[in-house]
């Protein structure tokens, strides 16, 4: 009797124990090359901050399950050992739903893109079509790609609108009327048979750029995107912060004139008034005609024309004095300028440094870099790439990796 209770107390997880200790560590170190795609194992010591023997015996633990692979690099010019989460380990899809178009990517968990493909999509029009095409294309990858569906892990869904915390509905109807009442996490995973992730398209395209992009080394940024609306993602301390009502970083209604024009949400002068495209291009098209785009523009500025370029430099002013709001609040080291309009330049970026310099604290605008976004329209499906690499559970891939392990999902 005494034996058996021995062998069943030395076999439970209980808090504190020697076994539960290792499996945290193990997890800590599976989630460090998670997010990072790849790390050398004195990056992942510094990190995690275990020893460089203990992450050694764990590297090596972790590789023998199939769990991790390591491959020998250089660093700082001595030799290294580069590891990174096995290609078998699982798979992740990401889906970004805009105005326009529909993208899809498949990635592993080595932050490595193995199939991406878009098609235009009038999003706004019905759901129901949006998410049957959405379907189709997922599973065209999958098949392109010869990965079993039963790899797959978890998907990323990135929408452009507001998403309810607490119901995960869309948040505002005036963006996305054809989606009312809609939850996008559960009408997909019912599709697709797999756990969705959903997230706004300004946050997506945050992450996007912080994991691959021209956020990555920093830990606190703003993702300001510019298109039919205004957004911003907010990254604080490595994470995306969404508020209590998933509604944080609404940065278009900022107010920057009382008696200017209406905005969709029944305010005055908000900036997405004086920036969005809707509000940009009316000032255009009777000189450069009505087919005019917020590409076009860009691209017509870049080329010198002088219309183009005042209202970009204009656009950049305004978003600028956003942005130093953004600044004396929440103090970001790095801000990124994402959507079409980051193909300006130094046209827009130079103006937006103007209005921070002009209106933000002294020490909050000398710490501060503006940067176009590295990643154009992928930021955001790449960003649900990441999305997914950022809410899985560890356990569960720790599970999956072994070799007896049967597949997560059927």
């Amino acid at each position: 009797m005494l034996e058996n209770m021995a062998g069943v107390s030395e076999s439970m997880e209980t808090p504190g124990s020697q076994t539960s200790l290792h499996r945290a560590n193990l997890e800590r170190v599976v989630r460090a090359v998670r997010m990072a795609g790849s790390l050398t194992q004195a990056e992942i010591a510094r990190s995690t901050g275990l020893s460089a023997a203990t992450v050694s015996n764990i590297v090596r633990e972790l590789k023998d399950s199939g769990t991790v692979e390591v491959t020998p690099t250089s660093a700082g010019g001595r030799r290294a050992r580069s590891v990174s989460l096995s290609g078998d380990a699982g798979i992740v899809i990401g889906v970004d739903f805009g105005h326009t178009h529909l993208r899809v990517a498949v990635g592993n968990l080595a932050h490595q893109v193995l199939a991406e493909e878009s098609e235009p999509l009038d999003v706004d029009a019905s759901s129901a079509q949006g998410f049957g095409r959405a379907e189709q294309l997922v599973n065209r990858l999958i098949d392109t790609t010869g990965i079993s569906p039963g790899k797959v892990i978890g998907v990323g869904l990135g929408v452009p609108g507001p998403i309810d915390v607490e119901s995960g509905t869309l948040g505002s109807t005036s963006i996305l009327p054809g989606w009312t009442g809609i939850n996008p996490s559960e009408e997909l995973s019912s599709r697709l048979g797999v756990p969705v992730y959903v997230d706004n398209d300004a946050n997506l395209g945050a992450l996007g750029e912080l994991v691959w992009g021209s956020g990555r080394g920093v830990k606190d940024l703003a993702y300001i995107k510019v298109a039919s609306g205004v957004g911003a993602g907010l990254v604080i301390d490595g994470h995306i912060y969404r508020g209590p009502g998933g509604t944080a970083g609404e940065i278009g209604h900022i107010t920057l004139d009382e008696s200017g024009p209406v905005c969709r949400c029944g305010n005055r002068g908000c900036l997405e008034t004086f920036t969005a495209a809707r509000y940009v291009l009316p000032l255009l098209q009777p000189s450069h005609g009505p087919d005019l785009t917020m590409e076009r523009v860009v691209q017509l500025a870049r080329e010198g024309d002088p219309g183009c370029r005042r209202v970009i430099g204009d656009v950049g002013r305004h978003i600028g004095s956003g942005v130093a709001n953004l600044c004396n609040l929440l103090n970001p080291s790095r801000v990124v300028l994402g959507g079409s309009l980051a193909e300006a330049g130094e046209l827009v970026l130079g103006p937006i440094r103007d209005s921070v310099s002009r209106y933000a604290i002294p020490s909050a605008a000398r710490q501060l870099s503006v940067l176009p976004g590295a990643l154009g329209g992928r930021a955001e499906v790449l960003g649900a790439l990441a999305l997914v690499l950022s809410e899985m559970g560890d356990s569960t891939l720790l599970e999956n990796a072994t070799p007896a392990a049967a597949p997560a999902f059927t």
